[in-house]
């Protein structure tokens, strides 16, 4: 199709020093009537267009929100529909990565080049905070094209990929479980350490977990997973709107731990399984400290800071496997590997598939919503092991063969 011929306006024209100007009066950003002139209608023409472009942008930008303003209105948009636990976590990563390094930018000013130095810092941690920093990202300013407050998007191009890969998850083997608990018998984390090794909760379904959802008086025990405990600013907060629908579940409570918490229960003056000195669900930092009692007790090298003549003084501690502390003789270094609460977890999920169970069965006792985290453990712990996977691909070939 032949281009439309633009119709150019008919000016006026003004004398200036000699020559003959085309002009026209068109109305600025400030609402101010300012004059363009040029020597041909053409050139005048190209010269309105382009101001008026101008005026457009300034306008434009003068309407856009700050990304600190734009976060903090988008983080109040998801309020509405997504768990405090999850919102929590967004507000966390939207501050230290968004907004602290373009907080006061214009939206509309944020380049490409400004987001990739933006997420560096995101880039030196885990690969699931760099996943979730980089879809904040896309999701705030995607949300910003759609309500017209920038023209595009400059994450467009962010790659998903990045972040250190994370240490591969190891169970505990049955000594390791036998060294542990016989470091922190009569120890705060006993009971806690007990039901993430016997019934796979989670941290926060531990810590939330009430008496009114442990069963003991029935002919097969069991606990019912009904509430998760979170923290704002260091206080407990505990939920009944779970990690997920699949997190509802009850578990059957092996023999060992039926003891364990029939002995815990009958010393407690709390409706909380795990509890403080006052009774109340734990907090952040009293977690801590509990869990400090297994950390001691490992031979990690480790590093004190202490005072001496208003003097702050680093000690380097290396642990020696069977001696004690030299500040606590309570405390005697019985293990020579480290244990994390998720591990405990890992644990059980992992005993579970050494023992035959089936793959859906050991999804609905560790309360996975999706399949696939539960085949992805049960393949790396069923077909890691090269003796037994000999012996199923030979008996494989056999049966093909014979027939």
């Amino acid at each position: 199709m032949p281009r439309k011929k633009q119709i150019i306006p008919e000016y006026g024209t003004v004398v200036r020093r000699g020559t003959t100007y085309y002009r026209t009066r068109i109305m600025d950003a400030d609402g101010k009537r300012v004059s363009l002139y040029a020597k041909t209608p053409e050139k005048l023409f190209e010269k309105v267009k382009k101001a008026e472009q101008d005026i457009e942008d300034a306008v434009f930008c003068a309407k856009t929100p700050t990304v600190n303003d734009y976060c903090e209105k988008w983080l109040l948009m998801q309020s509405g529909r997504l768990r405090s636990t999850t919102i929590a976590d967004y507000r966390w990563k939207v501050k230290k990565y968004i907004q602290e390094p373009l907080g006061r930018k214009l939206m509309v000013d944020v380049t490409p080049d400004d987001v990739k130095l933006a997420v560096l810092p995101a880039l030196q941690n885990s690969e699931s905070i760099y996943r979730s920093t980089q879809m904040l990202y896309k999701l705030i300013f995607t949300s910003a094209v759609e309500s017209h407050i920038i023209k595009e998007s400059p994450c467009t191009k962010l790659s998903a990929k990045g972040g250190k890969p994370q240490k591969e998850k190891q169970a505990l083997s049955d000594n390791q479980v036998q060294i542990l608990l016989s470091a922190i018998k009569g120890l705060p984390p006993y009971v806690f350490v007990m039901i993430g090794l016997y019934c796979g909760l989670r941290r926060e379904e531990i810590l939330a977990l009430k008496w009114d959802c442990v069963y003991l008086d029935v002919a097969a025990p069991y606990l019912s997973v009904r509430r998760a405990w979170h923290t704002e600013h260091n206080r407990p907060v505990i939920l009944t709107d779970l990690k997920t629908k699949a997190a509802k579940r009850d578990i059957p409570i092996p023999p060992p731990l039926e003891k364990c918490l029939r002995d815990a229960k009958a010393a407690s003056n709390s409706e909380f399984v795990v509890a403080n000195k006052d009774g109340e669900a734990l907090s952040y930092t009293q977690f801590r400290r509990v869990w400090a009692y297994v950390t001691t007790r490992s031979t990690k090298e480790r590093t004190y800071v202490r005072y001496v003549n208003g003097q702050k003084i680093k000690h380097i501690v290396t642990p020696v496997l069977g001696e004690k502390a030299a500040h606590n003789g309570n405390v005697v270094y019985s293990m020579d590997f480290q244990v994390t609460p998720h591990q405990l977890r890992h644990t059980y999920i992992t005993n579970l598939i050494f023992a035959g169970v089936d793959p859906k069965t050991v999804q609905y006792l560790a309360g996975h919503e999706n399949s696939k985290i539960t085949m992805d453990i049960y393949a790396k712990v069923k077909y890691n092991d090269p003796d037994s996977l000999s012996a199923i691909v030979n008996t494989a070939m056999d049966k093909i063969y014979a027939g």
